[in-house]
């Protein structure tokens, strides 16, 4: 399975980037959407999730902030991102998987797939 990241950049403090992540028709109406991150030095966190294409998840640093969406004919999940803090700068990964359950949304080894990253770097 493969899951294709874009959308990355270079963005000042305030400003907004949208994530894309491209996902095979098969696996997109029927799996658990994730976005993690990872800064340098840092562990991969949790940002955002589509559990089972319906319900929403954020991570608390991120809520009000960020906004997980889908786009069926497209077979694309988004992350826009608003308001951008010099925090937010990291590689950003989406994933997926089948059968996790919402206790497990959280954590980045309960995912089976993932894309490649792409980076964002918000400026001071």
């Amino acid at each position: 399975v493969q899951l294709q990241a874009s959308g990355g950049g270079l963005v000042q403090a305030g400003g907004s980037l949208r994530l894309s992540c491209a996902a095979p028709g098969r696996i997109f109406s029927r799996y658990t959407m994730g976005w993690f991150r990872q800064a340098p030095g840092m562990e991969r966190e949790f940002v955002a999730a589509l559990f089972r294409g319906s319900s929403t998840v954020y991570a608390e640093s991120v809520k009000g902030r960020f906004t997980i969406s889908r786009d069926s004919a497209k077979n694309t999940v988004y992350l826009q991102m608003n308001s951008l803090k010099p925090d937010d700068t990291a590689v950003y990964y989406c994933a997926a998987d089948s059968s996790l359950i919402l206790s497990s949304i959280r954590s980045a080894p309960a995912y089976d797939y993932w894309g490649q990253g792409t980076l964002v770097t918000v400026s001071s």
